[in-house]
């Protein structure tokens, strides 16, 4: 009996939500490590001159913790989750199957995004409630990046996860980008307030769109030119990334 693309992956993705449910260390990294971090930025604003930059500390946590929600819920739990199922054999048993490559890769990413995705709304929604910030001005673009920013996280975790050898050092090949990305994408320290040399490098930073759309979103301050950049930026990762992944990455255990 054939069964249609969404009851396969619709039944990859339960199963790796009840799997994923059951990695202490996994809920930590996707659920607790997101809601704790935004708080760690605050103190840090103290010595930035927002107002010249036209920020305030609402229009920058609330980025910062989508960023956050993006490294650590989708990016580095998603990581872990591709290499422990491979070296499980779980991703080669089910190549054997119907699902083909591209539905076990994004069936697996599902709950991980999701996951993400319902951070973000929370986050926006706090941010409205606690931050004084309301809704966006530009709400298209809010959503625009939070979208970008999961496809992008998923498919940099399975590039990742392809030069990876265990579980255990995926949290060693996730830093890299997820310090890049926390220092240099504009989730700690806006790139308003960044020398315009260094800040015009840091544009091309993989996580850097999403987050400069999100803070334009409330901000109001970004253009159509610059939406249009950060968004070329964006699909260029990605063509990148999911390049990468057809590329290099292993489904069966690194030996």
């Amino acid at each position: 009996m054939t069964t249609t693309v969404t009851a396969r992956m619709s039944a990859l993705a339960r199963a790796e939500l009840t799997l994923l449910g059951r990695s202490r260390a996994t809920i930590v990294t996707a659920v607790l490590v997101p809601l704790l971090l935004p708080l760690s930025v605050r103190p840090a604003l103290d010595g930035m001159d927002l107002a010249d930059a036209g920020l305030t500390v609402g229009t920058v946590i609330l980025p910062a913790a989508v960023g956050f929600s993006l490294l650590f819920a989708v990016y580095a739990s998603l990581t872990s989750a591709y290499v422990v199922r491979r070296e499980e054999l779980v991703l080669k048993r089910l190549r054997t199957g119907e699902l083909h490559d591209r539905e076990i890769l994004v069936a697996t990413a599902l709950p991980a995004t999701a996951i993400g995705l319902t951070q973000c709304v929370v986050f926006a929604v706090g941010g409205a409630v606690l931050l004084d910030l309301g809704a966006p001005r530009a709400a298209h673009l809010a959503v625009l990046g939070v979208l970008l920013g999961l496809v992008l996280c998923a498919a940099l975790a399975a590039v990742t996860a392809a030069f990876t050898r265990t579980a255990e050092s995926a949290q060693v090949t996730s830093l890299p980008l997820l310090f890049v990305s926390m220092l240099g994408s504009g989730v700690t320290i806006p790139l308003e307030v960044l020398p315009d040399r260094v800040a015009s490098v840091c544009e091309l930073l993989p996580l850097t769109p999403a987050i400069t759309l999100v803070r334009g979103a409330w901000t109001g301050d970004l253009s159509g030119y610059e939406a249009l950049g950060a968004v070329t930026t964006a699909l260029a990762w990605i063509v990148l990334a999911v390049f990468a992944v057809r590329r290099w990455f292993r489904w069966e255990p690194r030996r």
